[in-house]
């Protein structure tokens, strides 16, 4: 019996009514579905920015009213001498490297014992000591003008708290206890007198602090070697840019001002280019980008250093020269890396891969590569190293599809012409596939940029600006990242608070990164399929 007809099928002609029913083919009904995932993620995504906008944006009025009061509270005028404090902090940590490298000298180059070498070095010490100690003068004034410009603070944020309780009862229509709320008035002109009054006395301290460094300098010991000497001299020359800088300090003071506004950019400005990221301080807290930015960048570069070149050899290797054997070990091998938890990732390198980093800068034969030793295992190298673990199999997944998806006539046409395979690769199907390689680099480098648990357990978690002075040694430094301070900070915050909404702020900061990033990569992948078809 023949088989009936398309027209004649009884299911055929059900699904065909539905479709009728809906109005809709079933081929549309097909693309609406599968569809719907792109309006799914537009969705999503606009949730997502919507939020972090909505949260985030409060941040920069809440920012400008503590600059405000930074500055009508006289903080920002002790914090001027304390800035000149600060130099010379820099200084003796100059002072104590030096202290450390004559002692080097002493124990490991002339071969002399403990006791000895610092019986040598009882003429550096106390040198050291007239130097450490020429602050006095200076560190007097900061004391007492820090408890004074608290105090105004103080008086200030209960007289803000006041003001709102007072809002808050006469918005639920409590007229009397809102009256019997008492409000200090701050006299401010009256309240910073007692700070700036104290500038001759700055003056005096000053002028003794900047003869009492030149006098210990004065006292400075011979060095038992050239290298020493010049480091000495160093410090010298750095001592008098620091007392050079001693009149611009005097100005910034005689010419501050508590009633000169904050411009509305300020805010911003802060968060962008600040140096400082602390909290929780009973000074004033600061929230500066640089130093998490910074960090970010560090831990990424040296990820990417190391995960492009494992990562794209790996896809040449396996895509071009590799068996069929080889293939079917080495890419599941690659990819299951991505299967690994990040944090399992991170407990192995606190108790693993850092401590034998460590271990291995110890070695004498290794005593050639910068920074080594060094005594901090949670640093920008463990934390790229495991990064570019992570990266590794993005980076080589991507990379092969590009090297796949040149056509094989690129090959043959080079090989017809008598090229070898390496020629062959490098020249003709590594530049043919540069723009998927490219993208899955930054597709890498995007994966990087995000991961959390992996810097929040191995960088180190110090929020402060690398020291790039040290050249290569700068990627032993602990640093610390945008994603880890999210992680760390973000459940112990008061919703609301200005610290909450700085957190969302570098969210936002982290979420344009990663869409700048990934929009990059999706530009030069849609120019390498142009170009290849």
């Amino acid at each position: 019996m023949d088989a009936p007809r398309p027209a004649q099928d009884p299911e055929f002609l059900v699904n065909k009514t539905r479709v009728r029913l809906l109005g809709l083919s079933f081929d549309d009904a097909v693309k609406i579905f599968f569809g719907g995932n792109a309006l799914i993620s537009v969705v999503v995504l606009t949730l997502i920015t919507y939020f972090l906008f909505q949260e985030g944006f409060g941040f920069f009025g809440q920012n400008h009213r503590s600059l405000l009061t930074y500055r009508q509270a006289g903080l920002e005028y002790v914090d001027y001498i304390r800035q000149q404090e600060t130099g010379h902090t820099a200084l003796n940590r100059y002072l104590a490297d030096l202290r450390l490298r004559e002692f080097n000298e002493f124990v490991s180059v002339q071969k002399l014992d403990i006791e000895t070498a610092n019986a040598r070095l009882a003429p550096f010490d106390d040198f050291a000591g007239h130097f450490a100690d020429s602050v006095d003068p200076l560190r007097g004034i900061i004391s007492d003008l820090t408890e004074q410009a608290t105090a105004i603070k103080t008086k200030f944020l209960v007289a803000e708290d006041k003001k709102v309780e007072r809002e808050q009862l006469l918005a639920v229509g409590k007229t009397d206890e809102a009256a019997a709320v008492k409000i200090d008035i701050i006299d401010f002109p009256a309240e910073l007198k007692a700070l700036t009054d104290t500038l001759p006395l700055y003056r005096t301290a000053s002028a003794e602090f900047a003869v009492k460094l030149m006098a210990a300098l004065d006292k400075a010991p011979q060095m038992p070697t050239p290298e020493l000497a010049a480091r000495l001299d160093r410090l010298r020359q750095l001592t008098k840019d620091y007392i050079a800088t001693f009149p611009a300090t005097q100005r910034l003071l005689e010419t501050w001002d508590y009633t000169r506004p904050i411009p509305w950019y300020q805010s911003g400005l802060s968060f962008i280019t600040g140096k400082q990221w602390l909290t929780a301080s009973f000074w004033q807290d600061f929230y500066g980008i640089v130093p998490l930015f910074m960090g970010s960048f560090m831990v990424s570069l040296v990820a990417l250093a190391l995960a492009v070149p494992f990562g794209v050899g790996a896809a040449i290797y396996v895509n071009q020269m590799a068996s069929a054997r080889e293939q079917r070990m080495i890419k599941p091998c690659i990819e299951f890396i991505a299967a690994f938890p990040s944090v399992v990732l991170g407990f192995f390198g606190i108790a693993v891969l850092g401590e034998t980093l460590r271990l291995l800068s110890q070695q004498e034969w290794l005593a050639w590569v910068p920074g080594f030793p060094f005594s901090e295992r949670l640093n920008i190298l463990t934390a790229g190293c495991l990064l570019a673990l992570i990266a590794v199999p993005t980076i080589f997944t991507l990379a092969e599809d590009a090297l796949q998806n040149v056509p094989k006539a690129f090959k043959e046409a080079s090989f017809a012409l008598g090229a070898t395979r390496l020629q062959t690769i490098v020249r003709i199907i590594v530049p043919a596939s540069l723009s998927g390689i490219i993208s899955a680099v930054l597709l890498g480098l995007g994966r990087v940029i995000g991961e959390t648990m992996v810097v929040l357990l191995c960088a180190g978690n110090r929020i402060a600006i690398p020291d790039f002075t040290a050249g290569l040694a700068v990627i032993t430094q602990p640093v610390h990242t945008m994603t880890g301070i999210i992680a760390q900070e973000m459940g112990e915050v008061v919703q609301g608070s200005i610290h909450y909404r700085a957190l969302f702020v570098v969210g936002l900061v982290l979420f344009f990164l990663s869409l700048t990033i990934n929009f990059l990569a999706q530009k030069i992948v849609r120019k390498y399929r142009i170009s290849i078809g």
